[in-house]
């Protein structure tokens, strides 16, 4: 393995420049001209809104054991605001819940909401994101007690809008000391500095912040620090010195996809960035736990900020085990999506979120099978769709009039590079083709490397590795085949026109997202639970996302508290290191819960926080 990336950086951060600035796109960037980009926010979930956080119809029945609702509060009443609400958080009195993006991405923000009677919340304000951005995952409110800032600081993340050239990025910094009267303290705070695969780009200096999917913020003596996801770079990992909130300065930034990456055909799939994380001080030290998406999990010493230490990190199994007790062998999904360590640091506990039950079997005419990852707004290929046929090789069809037209029933296959995939694919649309095929390109995050693409049309499109992109063109890999990092590699034998091998691709049910328990010490998998339905075929649609999302941990006891879309809350058991389902909560009319939070009130009495995406805030208890 190659050592872990890190740099580190001196940079006060202050508000952002509102200017207008270029708008991102699913596959390119602002600064680079040839499509590449070295992140996780064109190849998953960090901008794949409709893919995360769906809004399929139906959900499971309502039921509830050993759960009691105290209270919820509609923030919208009769107004429909579905997917609106994101993540949740509380401190003292006061729930913070952020605004997303949907139904339409105008500006998010965050809702504060008065719990001091947790049996009536009530509104009290919405902090208002910048125009063109809204807040998803990870807010959250600390007591900073440092020279130069004493009360509470609420941060939160900042993603903008697709299309729009007035969002911002980075993270905003509120004093909430008074939650009734927040006062902005720094807007757009992060990471200035675009570090790209190029070198004409490198260090190219911005006046808007990286954008970002998550924030954490934690104290060490009399400093204080928060990690950013960097949905933009490859070094992901952002630390910002907070210890004045006015002014806060970027002290290092790392990539962890070196150190993380599974071993070929592991996963399906090879998205390595960061998506969340959380900070613990354990046995002395300061221990940072990532979920890194199909790099599984690591952990970090971050004593000194500006140098996190790399310790160790979890592996998928060669099969799902979940998938394996249904008589099933195939690759773990991946998609490690968040965690947290569990009251006495011995375990960890950790969702998958996996959103398609469905994954893609491919052939070629040879017999040859290979992976495919299934595009985010297309048909998708499922029991009742598949895509099969002739191909032919269109080249990278960014302009329309170089794409040959087809002739019934043919594939396009397309080279990934320089234009958004879905430019690619709906000229391929356009001009008659059935679906397509779009294999990498080579440079960083090219090759064989497998990514989620995002991509709007009609048509279904599939994402597969240079080298079954060469198989399905020519038959073969060429001998002296290459391909590079650095960009370098041997370029398509095929002519724009020429015809490739059949290619046949059918789905099969793989279960939504689930729960892992792993030893903290040696991260080694101890057990699984998942939602029954989550795991039958017969529950495949129609029933809503039975996806896991987030899971927080009792302080107290071997408990811990879950958050399923629309497969609801459930409470289980870690005792003696296996998982044990003790309760759960499901609506009239369902949920679809997004964040999950274990609040010790002021009055005494423990509840959990979940926020329903198209309501707002459910206050629960356990009550065995």
């Amino acid at each position: 393995m190659r050592a872990l990336r890190t740099g580190t950086a001196a940079v006060a951060v202050a508000a952002l420049a509102l200017g207008a600035g270029p708008a991102f796109a699913h596959d390119d960037t602002p600064w680079v001209d040839d499509g590449v980009l070295d992140s996780g926010k064109e190849t998953h979930q960090h901008h794949a809104h409709d893919q995360q956080h769906g809004e399929e119809e139906g959900h499971l029945p309502a039921s509830s054991e050993n759960v009691t609702k105290i209270a919820n509060l509609d923030l919208f009443e009769d107004e429909e605001q579905p997917g609106r609400i994101a993540d949740v958080s509380a401190y003292g009195n006061y729930a913070y819940l952020t605004a997303f993006w949907e139904p339409e991405c105008d500006r998010g923000g965050v809702y504060i909401v008065d719990i001091s009677d947790p049996e009536a919340p009530e509104l009290v304000t919405l902090i208002p994101s910048h125009r063109g951005t809204f807040s998803g995952e990870g807010s959250q409110v600390l007591h900073l007690e440092t020279e130069y800032f004493s009360g509470e600081v609420l941060a939160y993340q900042n993603e903008i809008c697709p299309g729009d050239t007035h969002g911002i990025g980075g993270i905003s910094l509120v004093d909430v000391s008074d939650p009734t009267k927040p006062k902005m303290l720094v807007e757009g705070a992060g990471d200035f500095t675009f570090s790209g695969p190029s070198t004409k780009v490198s260090g190219k200096a911005q006046t808007k912040a990286n954008e970002t999917h998550s924030v954490r913020m934690w104290t060490d003596g009399d400093n204080a620090y928060a990690v950013l996801v960097d949905d933009l770079e490859d070094t992901d990992i952002d630390i910002l010195d907070i210890t004045n909130p006015s002014k806060p300065k970027l002290v290092s930034e790392t990539s962890l996809d070196s150190v993380t990456a599974q071993a070929p055909g592991e996963v399906h799939g090879d998205a390595v960035f960061l998506h969340d994380m959380v900070v613990e001080e354990i046995d002395g030290e300061m221990i940072m736990l990532v979920s890194y998406w199909d790099g599984g999990y690591a952990l970090l010493n971050v004593d000194d900020p500006a140098n996190p230490v790399f310790l160790r990190d979890t592996d998928f199994e060669a099969s799902d085990p979940v998938r394996d007790l249904f008589g099933q062998t195939v690759t773990p999904e991946g998609n490690a999506h968040q965690a947290e360590f569990t009251n006495d640091r011995e375990f960890f506990i950790a969702t998958d979120e996996d959103f398609d039950p469905y994954r893609v079997i491919a052939t070629m005419e040879d017999g040859t099978e290979f992976t495919a990852i299934q595009g985010s707004d297309v048909p998708q290929v499922d029991t009742e769709t598949t895509l099969a046929g002739d191909t032919r090789f269109v080249g990278l069809a960014c302009d329309a009039a170089s794409v040959p037209a087809a002739n019934p029933g043919e594939i396009a296959v397309i080279e990934r590079g320089v234009c958004d995939f879905t430019v690619k694919v709906q000229n391929a649309e356009a001009k008659g083709y059935e679906g397509a095929v779009v294999f990498n390109r080579t440079g960083v995050d090219g090759c064989d490397t497998l990514v989620s693409m995002l991509v709007d049309a009609g048509i279904p499109a599939v994402f597969v590795s240079r080298t079954d992109g060469f198989r399905i063109l020519t038959g073969g890999v060429p001998g002296d085949y290459t391909c590079d990092a650095s960009g370098a590699g041997t370029t398509v034998p095929t002519p724009v026109g020429g015809l490739g091998q059949d290619v046949a691709i059918q789905a099969v049910f793989d279960g939504w997202g689930y729960v892992h328990l792993y030893d903290a010490e040696t991260m080694e998998d101890l057990d699984q639970y998942w939602v029954p339905e989550s795991q039958d075929a017969a529950y495949a649609s129609g029933f809503g996302d039975l996806s896991v999302h987030e899971v927080a941990t009792d302080p107290d006891d071997d408990l811990a508290y879950i958050s399923y879309y629309a497969a609801g809350f459930r409470v289980v058991s870690y005792e003696g290191g296996q998982f044990e389902e003790l309760g759960h909560y499901i609506e009239d009319g369902g949920n679809n819960f997004w964040g999950v939070e274990v609040h010790d009130h002021p009055n005494g009495q423990q509840y959990v926080l979940a926020s329903d995406r198209d309501s707002g805030l459910y206050i629960l208890q356990y009550t065995p």
